[in-house]
This record gives C-alpha cells, sequence and structure tokens, in this order.
C-alpha cells in the first residue's frame, strides 16, 4: 500500500484552526475540529445578517437568502433532489426524538418499529419511547460471530405492522460501514420505511440519499467539520405527512419550517456553505472541474485513500500485539471500514490509558461511547469499556506513530500505567 497521501495535507491542516495547539486530535468521532470557513460563515452571518428572516426589509431578506443558501449547500452535500429536504436542528439526538414525535399520528396501537442493537442511543431512545403509546419496538440482533447486521435475521422480525426500520450506516464503536442500499430496498419491499444514522459515516464518506433510497437520513455538523449542529435529510412526500412540531398555524404542507420549532439557529446552520466551500476545493485539487456535486465527491474519493492509510497504520499496530483486542473488523482490505477503531488490552483499565494519553496531549475516548445496548450486548463494560481513536483526513501517519510510541512506553510501565483488578 502507498504511503503517499493524495490530499495536500499542508493546506488541509491550515483550513483548521484548532489544530495549531499542540493536540493530536483522535476523539474526532465524538467531534471533529471545525473549518476556518464555517466559522467565517458563522461570523459573517452575525455581523452582516443577523435578524429575523421573515421581513420586508433588505437586511432581512439577505438574512432568508443565506438560509436558503445553507440549506442548498446541505442539498449538494448529501445529494438531495431539492433544499426543502434539508431540516436543521441542535444535534441528531434532537432530530431523531423530533421525528419520533412528529410520526405519531402515523401510528397506531400495534404498529411496530425496529431498531438494531449495534445503533448509538440516539437511534433506539427516541423510538422506545413510543412503546408508552402502544407501538411495539423490535431489536435486530448483530451477529456476534461476524459483528454484522444479518438480513437473515432481520426478516422474522419484520411484519405487515411494520412501520420503520432504524440503522446507523456506521457503528461508532465497530467501525465498518454497513449495506444501506440493501437494507434500504429489503425494508421498502416489505412496505416499511428506513431511517440512517449517519454520524459516524458522514465525516468519511461522500452522502448520496437519493443513491441509498433512505427516506430520513441524520448526522451531525460537528462531526463533519462544522459547529455543534445537526441535518436531517427527509424525502420530500414523507415530511409533508408528518405532524407540525411549530406553531398551529403551520400547516402539514410548511416543508420544512414546520419541523423547526422556534425557526433553526440561522448562523450554525450557514456554517454549512463553508463546509461545502472547502469539500469543492479539495475536489478541485483532485481535478475534478465539474458540478458542486461532483467536486463533493471527488473530495471523498481523496479523503478515503487518505484515512485508508491511516486505518491500516493503527491496525496494523494493533494486530502485532498478542494483548490487543480490535473491536471489529482488524484490517481494511476492502476499505469498508473508517477510521473509527475501538480496541481492548488484556487486563488493563482503559480510563487510565486514557489519561496517560492525555500527558502526552493525545485525545482519545473510552467508554461505551453512548452506544451501551452494543456495549453490553458484546460484553464490554467491564475495566472501563472500550479505548477508541476515531481519525478523520486532517490526522497524518506522524500522528499515528507518535500515539503507537506512546502506547508501547505506556503499555511497558515507563509512564506508571495502572493494570486491572
Amino acid at each position: 500500500m502507498t504511503t503517499t497521501s493524495p490530499l495536500n495535507l499542508d493546506y488541509v491542516r491550515s483550513q483548521f484552526p484548532g489544530l495549531s495547539r499542540g493536540w493530536t486530535y483522535f476523539d474526532n468521532a465524538g467531534g471533529s475540529q471545525i473549518l476556518k470557513g464555517a466559522l467565517e460563515r458563522i461570523n459573517t452571518f452575525l455581523i452582516e445578517k443577523n435578524v429575523q428572516i421573515g421581513g420586508s426589509y433588505e437586511v432581512s431578506q439577505s438574512a432568508a437568502s443565506a438560509l436558503y443558501e445553507a440549506r442548498t449547500a446541505a442539498m449538494h452535500l448529501v445529494n438531495a433532489s431539492r433544499p426543502e429536504e434539508i431540516v436543521f436542528g441542535s444535534s441528531t439526538t434532537a432530530l431523531l426524538q423530533n421525528l419520533a414525535r412528529a410520526m405519531q399520528s402515523q401510528l397506531s396501537t400495534g404498529d411496530e418499529i425496529i431498531v438494531t442493537v449495534s445503533d448509538h442511543e440516539s437511534n433506539i431512545g427516541p423510538w422506545d419511547r413510543l412503546q408508552d403509546a402502544g407501538i411495539t419496538l423490535k431489536f435486530w440482533p448483530l451477529n456476534k460471530e461476524t459483528l454484522t447486521l444479518d438480513l437473515a435475521d432481520l426478516e422474522p422480525l419484520m411484519s405487515e405492522r411494520t412501520k420503520m426500520v432504524c440503522v446507523t450506516h456506521v457503528s461508532n464503536i465497530l467501525g465498518s460501514i454497513n449495506p444501506v442500499r440493501e437494507i434500504a430496498d429489503f425494508v421498502h419491499a416489505r412496505g416499511a420505511k428506513i431511517c440512517v444514522d449517519a454520524v459516524a459515516y458522514a465525516p468519511h464518506r461522500a452522502v448520496d440519499v437519493q443513491a441509498f433510497d433512505v427516506d430520513y437520513y441524520v448526522f451531525s455538523l460537528y462531526k463533519t467539520y462544522g459547529p455543534h449542529y445537526a441535518l436531517m435529510y427527509g424525502k420530500y412526500d414523507l415530511l409533508l405527512e408528518l405532524d407540525t412540531l411549530y406553531h398551529y398555524f403551520y400547516g402539514k404542507d410548511k416543508v420544512p419550517g414546520k419541523l423547526e420549532p422556534g425557526n433553526p439557529n440561522y448562523e450554525l446552520a450557514y456554517s454549512t456553505c463553508g463546509i461545502v466551500d472547502y469539500l469543492t476545493t479539495l475536489g478541485e485539487q483532485a481535478g475534478e472541474t465539474g458540478t458542486v456535486r461532483q467536486k463533493i465527491e471527488a473530495a471523498f474519493s481523496a479523503i478515503t485513500a487518505q484515512e485508508n492509510l491511516l486505518t491500516e497504520r493503527l491496525l496494523s499496530y494493533l494486530r502485532s500485539r498478542n494483548d490487543c483486542w480490535i473491536i471489529g473488523q482488524v484490517s481494511n482490505h476492502d476499505e469498508t471500514r473508517v477510521p473509527t477503531i475501538a480496541f481492548r488490552f488484556d487486563g488493563r483499565e482503559a480510563g487510565e490509558l486514557c489519561k496517560a494519553m492525555d500527558g502526552e496531549k493525545i485525545a482519545m475516548r473510552f467508554g461505551d461511547f453512548h452506544s451501551r445496548r452494543l456495549a453490553e450486548y458484546l460484553e464490554l463494560t467491564d475495566h472501563g469499556g472500550m479505548l477508541r481513536v476515531s481519525m478523520v483526513h486532517y490526522n497524518t501517519l506522524e500522528e499515528v506513530d507518535r500515539f503507537t510510541a506512546a502506547l508501547d512506553r505506556i503499555l511497558s510501565g515507563d509512564a506508571g500505567f495502572a493494570k486491572a483488578s
């Protein structure tokens, strides 16, 4: 495998101001660094357009145009068919809770919703709460041998009462990409809809909601190089059917406003334009001269190639240790693993290792990462849970090597690392 990055990493890293502070950020699945261009868009809105939309005066019209520009940028980012299919919200968790609330009039006692045991709690909890209204919740189990979701295990769970199947595009523990289009086809053939949590996918691959044929697709901008905000895609006809979450005079046809109670945060939504600007520049640097969407796809092709280098560098080190257990695929030969890698060391406390890494100015994380049901299902909650290194394209092979060298020192006892009792 080549060790040459397809990206101009000097340019890439110059676009993330936080990278200049001396830390190695290996906790990107918890939240990536923010782009300079996203910050500039936020500041531009707050300085030049910081009024309520809906007014007749020029600045209000400019604010409305900025919000529409944000939806258009998000449309390009996910390849939606129109800007009105984009719903903004404070977080993926909040958007999924809102979606569950807005679906309630479509559901009747005895209707069924299927979730997976491998999802983040954000895509389980909102549907679980519908049981209070008489909805039946079913769990699609993970195959413990392959650590994959098998359609053969989903089929017996589905019935004529199944209304929705909720699944993650990538588990924030396992790091492997689920075949969302295949799942969507399977679900649609049986008369149900599909809702995808893409938080752990969107920073790493080009999202194409039309190619995936998903009904709802949600992810966080703060894990995709923006501020603490999120967006949800929904097929326009399905958004029309949802209940309004806003004032009574926001009718069902007021899409997407009826799903953004109190209005979206304008300046954070506007930051989406900065994310798309950056990706189009990366696409141009890769030689793409076509549409905005084509440039985004070219950018993610280069991002994937860079992240493959990072993934294999760390996995090869972890495989070389006989005291390490990698959670999920141990290699990335088919490029279906993102650089979110969870692992454990025999007899070692995960929390103590993270604290030792703090002293190296390397940011990582331990625990269950709010995918507690999966951690419990796999019996990985003892000794502080799992360690997780989550990288993105602005990370470097040199940072991986610095991490593994520090890990060698810590595990050998040079850093006073504690063993589990």
